[in-house]
């Protein structure tokens, strides 16, 4: 069963002082009247619509130019939240609306609905990350959030230090020695490069030897003593 009020208070998701809403009737008898957020809506109670509506106007006016005052003193701030990370940066989680409106109630005294900050996404990431914020329904803000992790990266001691310049250095020899490895390559090129001059030479001393040259004159000697031998029967006639 529902029943008609007057709102005398501004109520999230209902409505304002002097509105005329519907509501549960039981929701009204023991919520709204008891608090004085409404009254029944009745002739006489109608009667106070315009001085709600005056005292409406007076808090609208008031909360715009507290909201404004806001957005500039927010938009100077840096929020630190600090959060579990990983060694690459990683975060354990994510910071929510929630945790931003702690930190500025902690670090700055200033409360704010978390519903006012806007996160489109949770931040995922360390560093400085810029948000908007909804103050009121004419007024936006925004608000810089860094973003640290709760372990602090390690400080390197002496024995690192050393160890790190000796790995640097190990390093450094092994890419010399590739380098010197690259240039054998050059050096074969050019041995190669040079062998068929060699041959070449090679090629020019052998026509030079004579070896070949004395089985000829063995050879012409017996023909020649053949010869002298057929010539003396000729003569013995």
């Amino acid at each position: 069963m529902k029943t008609e009020v007057i709102l005398t208070s501004n109520i999230v998701g209902l409505g304002a002082e002097s509105d005329n809403v519907k509501v549960a009737a039981g929701y009204a008898r023991n919520y709204l009247f008891p608090q004085r957020l409404a009254i029944p809506l009745t002739r006489a109670n109608k009667r106070q619509i315009e001085s709600l509506k005056q005292r409406r106007a007076e808090r609208e006016a008031h909360e715009f130019n507290t909201m404004s005052e806001l957005a500039k003193a927010v938009s100077k701030l840096i929020c630190l939240v600090k959060v579990k990370a990983g060694e690459d940066g990683k975060l354990f989680g994510s910071v929510t609306s929630g945790m931003i409106a702690d930190e500025l109630k902690h670090q700055f005294d200033i409360t704010l609905d978390k519903r006012k900050i806007h996160l489109e996404h949770p931040i995922r990431a360390l560093g400085e990350h810029e948000i908007e914020l909804h103050l009121h329904a004419e007024v936006k803000g925004t608000l810089k959030v860094r973003v640290e992790s709760l372990t602090p990266a390690p400080v390197p001691t002496p024995e690192a230090a050393a160890e790190a310049k000796a790995a640097e250095e190990g390093k450094r020899h092994r890419t010399e020695k590739r380098g010197y490895g690259r240039r054998e390559p050059e050096v074969a090129a050019s041995d190669k490069a040079a062998k068929p001059e060699k041959a070449e030479a090679v090629a020019e001393k052998k026509p030079r030897a004579p070896k070949a040259e004395k089985p000829a004159k063995a050879a012409r000697a017996p023909k020649a003593e053949k010869a002298e031998k057929a010539e003396k029967p000729a003569k013995a006639e």
